[in-house]
């Protein structure tokens, strides 16, 4: 029975395995260097790094809750009588902290893969170096563009749609709804945030122009108060809001105190209602657009549903000390279905490349708590594993859509 156990620097330890093998596609070439590292016979290590500490420590329940799920596994047998070993490390969001880490992670610890670890610039310091050591960076839990890039980093794949698709289907949105508006845009000063601003961009096509103020933040910063005054200023009647769970819940309730009311667009990565629209105030919200891909936990349409019901059972017997309501949770939910079943395709082969070989496999996928029309496919030349998302819009209550899924192909620029 895996015991959860949390200090300054790693998380804990859970069991799970790999079954029936699907149909192969290409993988990168196999070499010693990616065979199963030494480890008791039925183990394998898997390595993440995620925020336990620092101004991205909101994130954190997601490593909580993968612990938890693979334990689950465990308790039932894992698979194919097969254990996982999650070894869980704090980086404080940090970058030379992640690098720290994760060399622990492949030469110390000799993990097979790192798995859903968070943070784009966190991943980014590791990324030349997993794919030099041909090590899976598996699930990324960021949507930089970068992590679909096969060709130049076949060892890297993300899980999240990608930012710059978020950043597109703003923009489309904003084109059908918002034939007036004038765009202030606030964004972390980051590959994260300037890849979702690009996207915008992009999709406004030859309205970029409609982009009428843009401001930064470092994620040192204390608050964005400055920020916001500055965009309020420019006289704009639409908010892109590109920030993290800790500065979203400051850009939503300054932005409410001060009196300014621009249509909100607040980005995926910030839209929790647990992490940050309670503790900004709710009624704050009030109308903002989002877009998602799982089925939020707080909306009352779900409350019989039969995935969500064995969600929160899982979370009341496995992570009861998690809020069963936070988004985050439901995000991580199916990122943990999500390589269990590339374990399950994996069969008896257990080397780093069948890992990417079967990551690149996923046909028509539906973790549970997926949206409906929402599946996950990849392929050895596509690693992304979204091709679905929904716009939403909160009402006070819940993250509503009242659209049906937007394809990659019904957002693409053309």
């Amino acid at each position: 029975m895996f015991t959860l156990r949390l200090t300054a620097s790693l998380l804990g330890f859970c069991l799970v395995a790999c079954s029936k093998p699907a149909e192969p596609a290409s993988a990168p070439q196999p070499s010693a260097e990616t065979t199963l590292p030494a480890a008791a016979p039925a183990t394998i290590k898997i390595g993440q790094t995620m925020p336990y500490s620092g101004p991205a420590s909101a994130y954190s329940t997601i490593g909580r809750l993968e612990a938890a799920y693979f334990n689950k596994i465990n308790d039932e047998g894992g698979i194919q009588n097969r254990k996982l070993e999650l070894l869980s490390l704090d980086d404080a969001y940090s970058p030379p902290k992640t690098v720290e880490q994760v060399r622990k992670l492949v030469e110390q610890d000799q993990v097979l893969l790192i798995y859903s670890s968070v943070g784009t610039a966190t991943n980014t310091a590791v990324h030349k170096y997993l794919n030099s050591k041909q090590v899976p960076q598996l699930f990324v839990a960021t949507g930089a563009s970068k992590w679909g890039d096969p060709s130049n980093y076949p060892w890297t794949m993300g899980f999240n749609p990608s930012y710059q698709l978020e950043g597109r289907t703003y923009a489309k949105h904003i084109l059908e709804n918002h034939p007036t508006a004038k765009i202030a845009v606030l964004y972390q000063n980051d590959d994260y945030g300037k890849d979702l601003l690009k996207g915008l961009k992009d999709g406004l096509g030859d309205k970029a122009g409609w982009i009428v103020k843009e401001a930064t933040y470092e994620v040192s910063d204390a608050t964005i108060d400055s920020q916001i005054a500055t965009l309020q200023g420019s006289k704009a009647n639409l908010f892109v809001d590109i920030t993290t769970p800790k500065f979203a819940a400051q850009a939503v309730r300054r932005i409410y105190d001060s009196g300014w009311k621009p249509v909100h667009y607040l980005n995926q990565v910030g839209n929790s209602i647990a992490t940050v629209l309670r503790p900004a105030g709710v009624d704050k919200a009030i109308g903002a657009h989002s877009i998602g891909y799982y089925k939020d936990p707080t909306d009352e349409q779900y409350e019989n549903d039969p995935e969500m019901q064995r969600y929160k059972q899982f979370m009341k017997a496995y992570y009861p000390e998690g809020d069963p309501q936070d988004g985050l949770n439901a995000h991580a939910y199916a990122l943990a279905q999500t390589l269990v079943q590339v374990l399950k395709q994996c069969g008896a082969d257990l080397t780093r490349e069948n890992i990417m070989r079967q990551a690149a496999n996923l046909k028509d996928f539906k973790p549970e708590l997926a949206l409906p029309g929402v599946l996950l496919n990849t392929s050895a030349s596509d690693y992304f594993t979204f091709d679905h998302v929904r716009v939403l819009r909160f009402d006070g209550k819940s993250w509503k859509s009242r659209e049906e899924p937007r394809t990659v192909a019904e957002i693409e620029v053309k």
